[in-house]
């Protein structure tokens, strides 16, 4: 039998989010530590990924369809409204700076009014800022709703990836996580082709009609279909809002460690976008075949999502986040190598690859060290981590190739890919418990249980206040 001295430093419960890595209420760093008791929230409905589909996946697949319509279309309105090929790239740019802009507020919003509303607040004001793009007849107009417009996305994805994190149970995470980055990916996929169907003979702004209506179609969505949480839990889970400052504060130590990692993720992932059509032009290929080479490696890393999810929840985080790195960085070193169209095309289909199987990996990893009562708030610094990354990335290209040396700039973000992924096998078992064992080995968590069955494990303090497993108790 267990001393009181010892279940005084088990884990007395386990957060609302099924699964979630309990938070400290005091002890020293390393050391085993009391935990607040406090009644845990079991739905009673039965989560799975399918009956989430129309509640999450759909509108975030008919925002995102939107939203991938506009990437190819917003460089070329304007340049119809008169900007030079700098200011109209600046301008498609500016899209990235919207999200960056509005990661933080997005959590201290959803933190404020919940998930739902949030999604709903997103969805109105991007309908009104993409009206704002379509009859834009300045540059700085378009600019001005362009930003906004990429706000609005922040708040969406935050909202619908931190009532994810909340519903699923930790068996499915990953997989629910990588889902929900795969509708991104088919939305990114899908959208142009539509909104080439749509600008057909038409002007380039009759796009923004396009995102206009699935923002509308999004929102519809998500105020008519019922959510899967319980009545109320929302209300229950919401207490006293906590500032934005006072959660960085807290866990300071897991953004400086951790967060790296996720700003190298980040980077890598986005030059891809970037280099790879930089390089194409480079070996004289058409436009037009350099569209085919990127919708091939698209198509490549839209198949992967589903798989890596069920990886990460099977194995654990690192199985897919080392691997997913360290191909996406060492594909993006030997692409200055290819010479043709058949080995850009192959070396484009390996970035592909490396990249698709990290889908969800970011959200993953976010969902398992975020504190349940300042989640929303969590995740909005999280994601702007990440972006950062998004938009320092490609200008580290940028940089090299006015300098005179593409290739150069390609090779060393490649070799940030591999730095990528010694800093996530450094920092992931540090905060997550589920870095090298999947989550659903852990075992169901049962009601009034004062720690995971079949682990025999108390938890240890982690810096930022997250937990991993201890020592086994003494029995």
């Amino acid at each position: 039998m267990r001393s009181s001295n010892e279940s005084a430093a088990a884990v007395r419960d386990l957060p609302a989010a099924a699964g979630s890595p309990p938070h400290m209420i005091a002890g020293n760093p390393g050391s085993l530590a009391t935990f607040e008791a406090r009644p845990l929230q079991v739905s009673s409905r039965q989560v799975s990924l399918v009956g989430l589909a129309p509640a999450v996946f759909l509108p975030a697949l008919i925002f995102e369809t939107g939203m991938g319509a506009l990437a190819p279309i917003v460089a070329l309105s304007g340049r119809a409204l008169g900007a030079s090929v700098s200011a109209a790239g600046l301008t498609l740019a500016l899209l990235g700076v919207g999200q960056i802009l509005g990661d933080v507020p997005a959590g201290a919003l959803a933190a404020r009014v919940g998930d739902r509303k949030a999604m709903l607040v997103a969805a109105a004001v991007a309908a009104v800022t993409l009206v704002g793009c379509a009859e834009a007849r300045a540059l700085w107009q378009l600019a001005l709703a362009i930003t906004a417009t990429g706000a609005t996305n922040a708040v969406f994805t935050l909202a619908r990836q931190s009532y994810l994190t909340e519903v699923i149970p930790a068996g499915l995470r990953a997989r629910a996580l990588s889902t929900l980055g795969g509708m991104s990916r088919v939305g990114a996929f899908i959208g142009p082709f539509i909104g080439a169907a749509v600008v057909y003979g038409r002007p380039v702004r009759d796009v923004y009609w396009l995102a206009v209506a699935c923002a509308m179609a999004a929102g519809l969505v998500v105020l008519l279909v019922r959510d899967v949480s319980e009545p109320g839990r929302a209300q229950e889970r919401r207490s006293a809002p906590v500032s934005v400052r006072a959660v960085v504060a807290r866990h300071h130590r897991v953004f400086l460690t951790l967060g790296t990692a996720v700003f190298l993720v980040g980077s890598v992932r986005a030059t891809r976008q970037t280099v790879l059509p930089l390089w194409a032009e480079h070996l004289g290929q058409a436009p037009s075949t350099t569209s085919i080479v990127f919708g091939i490696a698209g198509l490549v890393d839209t198949l992967t999502f589903y798989p890596s999810g069920m990886v990460m929840d099977r194995a654990g985080r690192l199985w897919i986040a080392v691997p997913s790195m360290l191909v996406l960085g060492l594909t993006q070193a030997l692409l200055p190598l290819t010479h043709g169209l058949v080995s850009l095309t192959v070396v484009a289909m390996l970035m592909g690859f490396g990249n698709g199987i990290g889908s969800g990996i970011l959200m993953t990893l976010g969902a398992d060290v975020a504190p349940p009562e300042t989640r929303s708030q969590f995740l909005g610094v999280w994601r702007l981590c990440a972006d950062s990354g998004s938009a320092g990335g490609p200008l580290v290209v940028s940089a090299a190739a006015g300098l005179g040396s593409l290739a150069s700039g390609i090779v060393l973000m490649g070799g940030v890919g591999v730095l990528a992924a010694a800093a996530l096998m450094r920092w992931v078992p540090r905060y997550s418990p589920f870095a090298t064992k999947g989550s659903g080995s852990r075992g169901s968590v049962v009601a009034g249980s004062a720690e995971p069955p079949g682990t025999g494990m108390a938890y240890e303090e982690l810096p930022g206040g997250c937990g991993r497993p201890g020592p086994p108790a003494q029995r």
